[in-house]
């Protein structure tokens, strides 16, 4: 283990609490979480990309409308998206096309807008939090 990076991983692979590994380190909170969240994110990007050359590899299908409007979604597309009975979907109608979103899509959509007005290394909860600190410091100060 060269960097103190790869010293972090070890230890949090270990199951050692970010906050102990921080303190052994002598490294700030924020700098172990930094470096963890961090190795999340690549995960889960290269997991999305797997995903995704599978997802293309599908062909698109055609399916037809059953009795009341149902549905029925190709068994090759519900094993891609890892979908079961009973869980939900996001639809939502654009340019004439209906697109279903599992819950992980609509969310990263949600996100992508939240970060359109929000800049990267930008904490919405800890802004409310100092905000909250700040308003209970006044209210003490009144008395």
């Amino acid at each position: 283990m060269v960097t103190i990076s790869d010293k972090i991983r070890a230890m949090a692979q270990k199951g050692m609490p970010r906050a102990d590994i921080a303190r052994r380190l002598g490294k700030r909170y924020q700098h172990v979480r930094n470096v963890l969240e961090h190795d999340k994110k690549q995960a889960a990007k290269e997991i999305a990309k797997q995903s995704n050359e599978s997802l293309d590899s599908l062909k698109s299908q055609k399916i037809r409308i059953g009795p009341d409007g149902r549905v029925v979604i190709p068994a090759s597309f519900r094993d891609a998206l890892k979908l079961n009975e009973g869980d939900a979907l996001f639809a939502r109608i654009e340019d004439g096309e209906i697109h279903l979103l599992t819950p992980k899509a609509a969310a990263q959509r949600a996100k992508a807008v939240v970060r359109r007005f929000v800049p990267e290394g930008v904490s919405l909860v800890d802004e409310l939090i100092e905000d909250r600190r700040r308003e209970a410091r006044r209210e003490a100060e009144r008395g």
